[in-house]
């Protein structure tokens, strides 16, 4: 097993940091984060749920539960998530992270059944018999199905569309697909705050004014497929902060394997960063579709047609990377980014915490001395790759650091 889950970190995190997850022959692995691990492969690799926004939703309720687990066994340190699962202290934590990581994916994907329950099999037999594990798996048990519970008809894929338009600055799907899906993320039940619309933005310049001017004629040059003006680094950013496999999950292992942290506090951590990003992803989209702006590449092909004087079209315009389908304003990956990192500076109790993560798709490794500097990264990374104008950037970090404010003023807090 330990083998296994060296592997599986290997794949994740940089080879340098593989010694501190297991330093000795009987030492043991942080089960929350090969459960992590395990929800990855089951959300991103087998039922390819790309979109992070979309993907948020199974990372949220697997680390609600397992927190609510492991948290009960410790005897409730901190404010529970849903509940408390009745626990006397002497069950085994593996078992119980084990129990509700794997009962969570498996009530999420059906299809992935034999699978999963062989995972959980082979997990289940490294731990010793006996009333520590049988108490694990009950608590496990528990937290998994009063999560499964509280999600259930939440709106999770509905097939709603987004709102489009002809007017300028209305949005359209863009090429190369032209899909229209993903609206549904909007109105999905959040995890934590009240309602997805209290957070709204104050909307996108108006096509006409010098601001929307100076937006476009921005990402017109840095962020076209063929600029001469963005540089190496700022191109190895853009193409980082897009891996599709999201990595903010790379972050938060990376957080809690330097950082040294147990289970319990792993387990806290991600439970914070998983439904802060989940709940930035929801009051994000609701607000995509409040204003329903146009893509950079839209409006830099029909700018002709925009009505102001200071933008020129351009009809053969391509981004860097491709386009996600869902409108302009505000950009998601900057409210999910900027949710996740108030949440972190608020879990270590200050902004300096060095972090890193490994992206597949650059191929590269990024590192950051501060999380506040995550954040200002990801605004102009969004510029570089061409999908989004600075005002969304720049309004989805404040709308995500609101939501991030929010939770953890008021949820996972410690209790004494």
């Amino acid at each position: 097993m330990v083998m296994t889950v060296l592997a599986a970190l290997a794949l994740t995190v940089p080879l340098t940091l593989v010694p501190q997850v297991v330093t000795a022959a009987d030492a043991a692995p942080n089960a929350v984060v090969v459960w992590d691990l395990n929800a990855q492969t089951a959300i991103w690799d087998v039922a390819q749920q790309s979109p992070p926004q979309v993907a948020g939703r199974g990372f949220a309720m697997v680390s609600g539960a397992v927190y609510d687990a492991v948290n009960a066994i410790a005897g409730t340190p901190y404010e529970p998530y849903l509940g408390a699962p009745r626990a006397s202290g002497h069950e085994s934590t593996d078992a119980a992270v084990g129990t509700a990581a794997y009962r969570v994916l498996d009530a999420l994907f059906p299809a992935q059944r034999e699978r999963l329950r062989a995972q959980y099999r082979e997990w289940l037999a490294a731990i010793p018999e006996g009333p520590a594990k049988h108490g694990g798996v009950r608590v496990g048990a528990q937290a998994a199905t009063a999560m499964v519970a509280a999600r259930q008809d939440d709106g999770a894929f509905d097939p709603r569309p987004w709102t489009v338009g002809t007017e300028p600055g209305w949005y359209r799907p863009t090429p190369p697909g032209f899909e229209n899906t993903g609206a549904w993320v909007g109105f999905l039940k959040p995890f934590a705050i009240p309602d997805a619309t209290m957070f709204r933005t104050p909307g996108p310049p108006a096509v006409t004014s010098p601001a929307y001017a100076r937006d476009v004629d921005e990402v017109k040059r840095l962020g076209s497929a063929t600029s001469a003006v963005r540089t190496a680094d700022q191109t190895e950013a853009a193409l980082w902060w897009h891996d599709r496999r999201s990595v903010s999950w790379g972050m938060k292992r990376d957080l809690a394997l330097t950082r040294g942290l147990g289970p319990l506090e792993t387990a806290r951590l991600y439970a914070l960063a998983d439904v802060t990003g989940a709940d930035g992803a929801i009051a994000c989209a609701n607000d995509k579709e409040f204003w329903h702006s146009w893509r950079p590449i839209t409006a830099i092909r029909s700018a002709d047609t925009d009505g102001n004087p200071a933008t020129a079209g351009d009809p053969g315009w391509t981004p860097l990377v491709v386009t996600p389908p869902n409108p302009d304003y505000p950009s998601g990956h900057t409210c999910r980014t900027a949710a996740q990192m108030t949440a972190y500076a608020h879990f270590f109790g200050r902004d300096d915490v060095p972090f890193s993560a490994f992206s597949p798709d650059s191929g590269t490794t990024r590192h950051f001395d501060r999380f506040s500097q995550a954040t200002a990264e990801v605004v102009g990374a969004r510029i570089w790759a061409g999908i989004h104008f600075r005002s969304a950037d720049v309004d989805g970090a404040v709308l995500g650091t609101a939501v991030g404010n929010h939770i953890t003023k008021r949820h996972f807090r410690p209790r004494r």
